[in-house]
C-alpha cells in the first residue's frame, strides 16, 4: 500500500485513543445524563474532562473538530456533541445511544418536576437549590472557557476573535449565528493554501471513494429519520386532528429544531413567542420558571421544551380532568422527540463527511476560528449568569456575597484541587440540604 494512501485512510477513519466496550460506553452515557449540569458550557466541559482527559476515549483533535461542527448546526450543541462522540466510538448505534441517554434522565426529571410545579407551587427546597447551585454553575462555565481557551487561543488572531465574540454578544447583543459567520470569514481571510495540486488530487480521490462507499449508509439513515418523523406526526394528526395541541407542538418544535441556531439561548425567544403569545400554552412567568428548572437539572438546557409541552398539554385537559398527568407527560414527550430528532440526523448523516474534512487545510483553519468564537460565547454565558445571580434585583442592590463565595470556592476546587464537576454539584446539593433543614 502507498504510504500516503495509508495515512489518508487513517485520517478518514480516525478513531478514539482507546475504544471502550459498548457496555462501558452505555453506562458512561447513562451516568452523564444524570450529572450533566451547567447548561451547554458545563456539559461540554464535563464531556471534555471525562472523555478526553480522564478516560482518553476521544482525542483532543477529534473532540474540538466535533465541537466545531456542532456549533454550526441548529439545535442543542451539547446533545449533538454527545451524539457525535458516541458515533466516533461505536458508529451509528453508539451515536443513538449516547444522544438518547443524554436527554432521557432530563426528560423524566422534567416530567416529575413539572407535575410538582403545577400541583404544589413554589417550594422552599427548590428556591434554596436554585440559590446554591447557580453560583457553582458559573464556576463550571468559566472553568470550561479556561480549559478550551488554554488549548485553542494559541495565536493573537484567535485570541482577538474570542474577545471580539465576547464583546459582540455581551455589549452589542449581536446574534450568535452572525458571530459564527464572522468567524468563518475571518478564518477564510487568514488562511493561505499550502498544499500541492498532487496532494489535493489525492485527497479528492480518496474522499470521493469514501463517499461512494457510504452512499448506502446515508440512504438508510436519511430514510429512517424521515419515517421516524413522518409516522408519529401522521398518527398525531389522524388521532387528534390538525387543530390540536399535540399536532401543533409536533410541527412547531420541528420548525424550531431546523431554524434556531446558537443553542438553547437562541431558541428561547422563538419558543417564548410561540408558546406564550401565539398558542398560549403557558405564561411568561411560567416559561421563566421552566428556564430556572433547566439551569439546575441535568441534561440540555433546551429541555425546557419538555416543560412547555407538559404545561401546555396539562392546561388543555386533553384526556379529561382525571388524566392530567398523562396528558402533560405525552406533551413533554412530543415536544422532546420532535425537537431532538433532527439533531440525530444532522450528526449521523454529517459526521462521516466532517471526519473526512480534516484533510482540508482551509476548512481546518475556519474551524479553529469557530472554536475561538465558541470560547468567547462561553465567557459571555458565564458573565450573563454572573450578573443575574450576583445582582438578582439589579446593580442598585448589594451583590449576593454568599453566591460570590460559592463561585470562588468552586473555581478553586476545579482549578487547584482538580475536583470533578460531579463532586462540585454534589457538595452544592449537600450545602443546600444543610441550608434548608438545619439553618
Amino acid at each position: 500500500m502507498n504510504p500516503s494512501q495509508s495515512s489518508s485512510d487513517q485520517t478518514l477513519n480516525h478513531q478514539p485513543i482507546s475504544v471502550p466496550s459498548k457496555s462501558q460506553a452505555f453506562w458512561f452515557w447513562l451516568k452523564l445524563g444524570f450529572i450533566s449540569f451547567g447548561g451547554p458550557a458545563g456539559q461540554i466541559a464535563t464531556m471534555h474532562q471525562e472523555l478526553v482527559e480522564r478516560k482518553k476515549w476521544v482525542s483532543e483533535e477529534n473532540f474540538l473538530h466535533a465541537l466545531n461542527y456542532c456549533m454550526l448546526l441548529p439545535g442543542p450543541e451539547a446533545q449533538q456533541l454527545a451524539t457525535y462522540l458516541g458515533w466516533l466510538m461505536h458508529r451509528t448505534w453508539g451515536g443513538i445511544i449516547a444522544g438518547v441517554l443524554f436527554i432521557l434522565p432530563s426528560l423524566l426529571l422534567f416530567i416529575g418536576l413539572s407535575w410538582i410545579y403545577l400541583i404544589f407551587g413554589e417550594q422552599a427546597w427548590l428556591i434554596t437549590l436554585f440559590d446554591t447551585v447557580k453560583p457553582a454553575v458559573i464556576a463550571i462555565i468559566f472553568f470550561a472557557a479556561y480549559k478550551m481557551g488554554k488549548k485553542t487561543l494559541t495565536t493573537v488572531s484567535l485570541t482577538a476573535v474570542c474577545l471580539i465574540t465576547f464583546i459582540a454578544l455581551l455589549v452589542l447583543n449581536i446574534p450568535f449565528p452572525l458571530v459564527i459567520f464572522g468567524a468563518i470569514l475571518a478564518g477564510l481571510f487568514h488562511h493561505k493554501v499550502k498544499q500541492s495540486k498532487a496532494v489535493e488530487a489525492e485527497i479528492k480521490f480518496t474522499a470521493a471513494n469514501q463517499t461512494k462507499l457510504s452512499a448506502q449508509h446515508f440512504f438508510k439513515i436519511g430514510l429512517s429519520g424521515l419515517l421516524l418523523w413522518l409516522i408519529p406526526f401522521g398518527l398525531l394528526i389522524s388521532t387528534f386532528g390538525w387543530v390540536n395541541t399535540y399536532s401543533q407542538m409536533s410541527w412547531f418544535f420541528t420548525k424550531a429544531a431546523f431554524l434556531t441556531f446558537g443553542g438553547a439561548y437562541a431558541v428561547l425567544p422563538y419558543v417564548h413567542q410561540a408558546s406564550v403569545e401565539q398558542f398560549q400554552w403557558l405564561t411568561s412567568t411560567q416559561i421563566l420558571d421552566g428556564l430556572a428548572l433547566g439551569e439546575i437539572t441535568p441534561g440540555p438546557l433546551i429541555m425546557i421544551v419538555a416543560f412547555v409541552g407538559f404545561l401546555g398539554s396539562f392546561k388543555q385537559e386533553l384526556f379529561g380532568i382525571e388524566n392530567l398527568f398523562w396528558a402533560g407527560s405525552l406533551g413533554a414527550i412530543v415536544a422532546t422527540c420532535f425537537t431532538f430528532l433532527p439533531s440525530f440526523m444532522f450528526i449521523l448523516l454529517g459526521a462521516p463527511l466532517v471526519e473526512m474534512s480534516k484533510q482540508y487545510g482551509r476548512l481546518n483553519q475556519i474551524l479553529k476560528f469557530i472554536t475561538a468564537a465558541v470560547v468567547g460565547m462561553i465567557l459571555h454565558l458565564g458573565s450573563f449568569f454572573m450578573i443575574h445571580v450576583y445582582w438578582p434585583k439589579g446593580f442598585t442592590q448589594s451583590p449576593e456575597l454568599l453566591s460570590i463565595g460559592i463561585t470562588l470556592i468552586s473555581l478553586y476546587l476545579l482549578l487547584m484541587r482538580r475536583w470533578s464537576i460531579i463532586q462540585i454539584i454534589g457538595i452544592c446539593l449537600l450545602f443546600a440540604s444543610i441550608r434548608l433543614f438545619v439553618l
